[in-house]
């Protein structure tokens, strides 16, 4: 497989495991990783990117949901995110909670910089750790 195609196929899972679709790009990233197909910080970067965008697309889908009359249940997700502000999309890589952390951001209009930075430090983390992982899984199997 070429580069380029391994690439773009490690963004568009990435892309899709962060909405509701079916997508699973840690396994991608690791049969990538394991096949030598890229530096270890390009395909992290790859990764990255796609799964981020696929969050901020579930923000945004937030943000078109109505804002009803205050409901028991909005009440619980508006005190839990207003404690914990966008701080709490750390945890968006998280599956399904992740993708309800993400539309309730937006649904709640959370500030655009903090949902960014918070959201793509989470996403950023989980893809670090599942390629250092693989790189030292690798080198002790060696």
């Amino acid at each position: 497989m070429s580069d380029l195609l391994s690439l773009a196929s490690l963004f568009t899972s990435s892309f899709l495991s962060a909405t509701l679709l079916p997508g699973s790009s840690e396994a991608v990233l690791v049969a990538l990783l394991v096949a030598g197909a890229g530096p270890t910080w390009l395909l992290v970067l790859i990764a990255t990117m796609g799964n981020s965008l696929g969050g901020l697309t579930n923000v945004i889908l937030g943000r078109f949901f109505p804002q009803r009359a205050q409901s028991r249940w909005q009440g619980k997700a508006t005190a839990w995110l207003t404690r914990f502000g966008p701080a709490a999309l750390l945890l968006s890589w998280l599956p399904l909670i992740g993708d309800l952390l993400c539309l309730l951001a937006g649904w709640l209009r959370l500030a655009w910089g903090p949902v960014i930075f918070f959201l793509c430090l989470g996403k950023a983390i989980r893809y670090i750790v599942v390629a250092a992982a693989t790189v030292q899984g690798m080198a002790w199997w060696q």
